[in-house]
Order: structure tokens, then sequence, then C-alpha cells
């Protein structure tokens, strides 16, 4: 009987560290299989940082790269400068590419460097403590917001997407979420999209996905999901938002 269902090529056979219903695991899963498809696992370059994503080398069965907290993209540009053969992408976090790295990404972006972000946003530091990010949601509560995230006070979250959108130089940035089949097609088909635009040297590319947090948000992960659709998805809107020919 044929196998139709199996690990991706591009995936070692570790187990990963991930928390119940946290949705990392899926989102590698994506990429591994876009490397898979795109027969390109030889030349793939994968950069992780500090934050959830630290591990993620023991997973992916490529090149990788450790940067340090929020230098993913300053990484990936020496090493797609020196090696444009190669198809680089970082694997970040909301607490890593939306707080400390927020420099580096904004300013990769407007350069135009041809690599693939992969921004991972749980609204939340998930593993340093669960601290408030510049992602968290208004009166949210955190291990550094106990009383909910104040807006006056600390201004309202960060919508990255957008924000990158918002420059001029040419590139591909999408918003997607992977909480149930349905988005999870959508995620593939858009990382798939960035992946091919950095093959074709035409841009930039960020693939935004909006992702769970059960341990650090305090809910079960069935929980977790229905927040995610009720209070996340109409502030952090799922969609294109920008494209190289818009």
């Amino acid at each position: 009987m044929a196998r139709v269902f199996q690990k991706p090529k591009s995936m070692t056979s570790a187990h990963t560290h991930y928390c119940p219903g946290c949705t990392h695991g899926i989102v590698h899963r994506l990429i591994a299989e876009t490397i898979d498809e795109l027969g390109i696992q030889d030349r793939t370059v994968g950069i992780a940082p500090v934050g959830c994503a630290v591990l993620a080398y023991h997973y992916f069965d490529c090149d990788f790269q450790e940067a340090a907290h929020g230098r993913a993209p300053a990484m990936a540009t020496g090493i797609k400068r020196v090696r444009p053969d190669l198809l680089v992408f970082t694997y970040q976090g909301d607490g890593d590419l939306a707080s400390i790295g927020m420099g580096e990404i904004i300013h990769a972006a407007n350069r135009g460097e041809k690599f693939t972000a992969i921004f991972v946003n749980n609204t939340v530091y998930g593993m340093t403590g669960g601290q408030m990010a510049p992602t968290t949601m208004p009166n949210q509560k955190t291990t550094t917001s106990p009383a909910g995230r104040d807006v006056t006070n600390c201004g309202m979250p960060i919508k990255i997407a957008e924000l990158i959108s918002a420059l001029q130089t040419p590139a591909y940035v999408t918003r997607q979420t992977v909480i149930k089949p349905k988005y999870i097609i959508k995620a593939k088909k858009a990382i798939r999209k960035a992946f091919e635009y950095q093959m074709a040297g035409t841009c930039f590319s960020l693939v935004e996905i909006v992702s769970t947090c059960p341990t650090n948000w305090g809910k079960t992960p069935l929980e977790s999901i229905k927040w995610t659709e009720t209070d996340l998805l109409p502030y952090y809107q799922l969609g294109d938002c920008k494209t190289p020919d818009a």
C-alpha cells in the first residue's frame, strides 16, 4: 500500500519542544513541504534567532545559522549578498522581529534584500516568560502587563505587515494563520509564493503567521483557537498586504 502522507524530506525526525497547541510545528512543516516541492533543499539556508524559534535548526534538514536576538535579517542580508544563488529565510517571532529586531527588518525590507522572512506572531514573548510584546493586544494580560496592556501608555499593537507594506520598495507581504485547515492551505500557498519570488530574484518577502500560545495566554489549545478567531483576526486581518506588481 502506498503511503500518501509522510514527513517532508527537509524535516528531521527530531521531536519538537513546542507546547501543546502551539502552531510553530505546522509552520515548520509548511516551509519544509515548500522546500521539497521546489527542489531547493541543497541550497536553502535558514536563520533562527532567540525565542521559541531558537531550536528550529534541529527540525529542518538544511543548512541553518543561529543569529543574535533580532539580528536574523542582518545575517540573512550578508549570506544572500555573498551567495545570491542560495535561498535564504529567517524564522522569527514577534518578540524578536517586532521588538529588538524592528530596525533590522525595516531596513532590510526598505533595501529590497532578496530573502524571505517568516514572521510568527503569537502576541507575546513565548519562550522567555510570557512578557508583553509589541503585538500584544489591548487589555491582554502578560507577565509584564498583569492588568492588561494599557494602550494609553504602551500604544496600540504594531501591525508589522502593514508597516512594511507602507515602504516604497517592491515587496511581497502577506498575513496568514494556521489555526484551521482552511487557513493552513492559504498559508502554504503564501509561503510557496514568497520562496518563488525569491527564486526569481523579484523582491523581499515577508509572510506573517498569526499563531497561538496556549501556555502564555493561559488557555487550552481549543480556547486559543477560538480567541485567535474572535479577537486576533479582526485586528490582524488576513490576506496580501503588498505584492511586487501592485
